[in-house]
């Protein structure tokens, strides 16, 4: 049973190692535009949003230790493909419109930013002033 064990963890350190070889997808394309708000709003957003919703990832460093980056390069790729301030601009109002009541539901149950993100991120939980200043300014252009 020892000799069982001993070669099921040197296969799985084995794995590990291996693993950090197969390429991840950190990119951060070009800022087409960006979401205009006030500077308070905008401060709120890079601090709890821009990470997954912006094309201005900030990569920390466990996004380049496997499998920890394929689950991170995963969220910020869905998270664009959800909601991307860098692109805001490019959104006609009828997707606009729709991308805030997204927002204000997301905020009202308290699904954003997720849980997970919050515990590397502590900084990014939402203070009821924070929620408050950004369902005021979805609620306003929707």
């Amino acid at each position: 049973m020892k000799r069982w064990l001993v070669r099921l963890g040197c296969i799985l350190v084995a794995a590990l190692v291996a693993i950090q070889f197969v390429p991840v997808q950190r990119t951060n394309p070009r800022v087409e535009s960006d979401v205009q708000t006030s500077p308070e709003l905008k401060a709120i957003f890079r601090r709890a949003c821009y990470d997954c919703h912006s094309n201005e990832t900030v990569w920390p460093w466990y996004s380049h230790i496997a499998p920890i980056s394929f689950l991170v390069a995963n969220d910020v790729k869905e998270g664009r493909r959800e909601l991307n301030f860098s692109g805001w601009d490019q959104y006609n109002e009828q997707r606009k419109a729709r991308k805030l009541k997204e927002i204000v539901e997301q905020i009202e149950e308290n699904k954003m930013p997720q849980w997970y993100y919050i515990l590397m991120h502590p900084d990014a939980k939402l203070s009821q002033s924070d929620k408050e200043i950004i369902l005021k300014w979805a609620k306003q252009l929707s």
